[in-house]
């Protein structure tokens, strides 16, 4: 079996869960938690992102920061999926992208820095696009899953040990970097130039980033702890799920009345097979993303998991074909983050 096929084992997910809930966490530390050796757990980091299965990175949050975004579902005419996941997947400013089941309709996130190139995307480039027949776009309003593990695997951490391996907050300052307290947080140069880095390797060492920002090691320390407490730096796990023993990927719509909204999307978050569920705008309000290890479990999922909210009136559930980009990567482990 080639390791881009197999399913990682007990030890190989557990490194994976560990990262997920702190991506700069030091190897020694994971080691002490899982109960293994530094050695054991450096080997098994290296061997597998030297293969491609993993990747660690550092991007930024898109509200924290200013950035404009959008979830779309784009549908178009048979037999152009692929060439326009391809085309959204080499823009900079997507962090994903997948082809549903069926193959006419891609969905992707967008993440623009001004309101100007956002509004450009989706008035003028998309729309003059002939293979394009329509275009839907929705803003995320809230994350029940952010930060969260439990969707993992019954075979994962222990709460104890989560609770271990978590950083703790680090809080922003009342006068930020000298001023009044914003609810945006600005970037700079130098900023740009550590998030570039951390973009292609969120595991990048202080020296690294000190170079590439032209400032200290210390400054860079303190500005990467101040991001991360601040809400605008998070830390990914770039892995494939069927590597965890996920066979099926989905997205789900699902229109809630507004008034269970916030119940179901924190029902939704505390699922093991949902990583990720937000409300978002548009007459279907609740987005989510669904890991399941086969189509049984897919099916148990929506008749057992989902089928006990009975404040979803409507459930669409939409199988992921390909997945051409995640989290800001390529499939081929490009990464397109854009600094200037």
């Amino acid at each position: 079996m080639n390791d881009e096929d197999r399913v990682f084992d007990l030890l190989d997910r557990r490194i994976v869960q560990a990262l997920m809930v702190d991506g700069r966490a030091a190897f020694s530390r994971i080691a002490a938690v899982l109960g293994t050796t530094d050695q054991t757990v450096i080997r098994r980091y290296r061997r597998l992102r030297g293969a491609g299965l993993l990747r660690v990175l550092g991007l930024p949050e898109g509200e924290r920061v200013g950035l404009y975004e959008s979830r779309l579902r784009i549908q178009c005419v048979p037999g152009a999926a692929v060439a326009i996941a391809e085309a959204l997947a080499r823009r900079p400013d997507t962090g994903w992208v997948k082809i549903f089941s069926g193959g006419t309709e891609v969905g992707c996130l967008v993440s623009s820095r001004t309101r100007e190139d956002h509004e450009a995307l989706l008035l003028r480039k998309l729309p003059r696009t002939q293979q394009v027949t329509g275009v839907t776009a929705q803003t995320m309003l809230h994350d029940y899953t952010a930060g969260g593990t439990r969707w993992f695997a019954r075979d994962g951490l222990t709460p104890e040990q989560i609770a271990e391996l978590t950083p703790a907050s680090v809080p922003a300052p009342v006068d930020g970097e000298g001023g009044e307290a914003e609810d945006i947080v600005r970037l700079d140069d130098a900023d740009h130039a550590m998030l570039a880095v951390l973009a292609r390797d969120g595991r990048a060492g202080y020296p690294e980033l000190a170079a590439a920002a032209s400032r200290s090691e210390s400054t860079v320390r303190r500005r990467i702890e101040y991001l991360r407490g601040s809400g605008a730096l998070s830390f990914d796990v770039e892995v494939h799920s069927v590597h965890l023993g996920f066979g099926i990927e989905a997205g789900i719509s699902a229109t809630v009345a507004p008034s269970e909204l916030a119940a179901v999307g924190r029902a939704l978050a505390g699922h093991p097979q949902v990583p990720f569920a937000a409300a978002v705008t548009g007459s279907a309000n609740l987005a989510a993303t669904v890991l399941c290890r086969d189509q049984r479990d897919l099916y148990r999922y929506m008749t057992e998991g989902i089928g006990a909210l009975t404040a979803v009136h409507r459930l669409e559930v939409l199988p992921v074909l390909r997945q051409v980009k995640r989290a800001g990567l390529l499939s081929d482990g490009s990464r397109l983050y854009d600094a200037s």
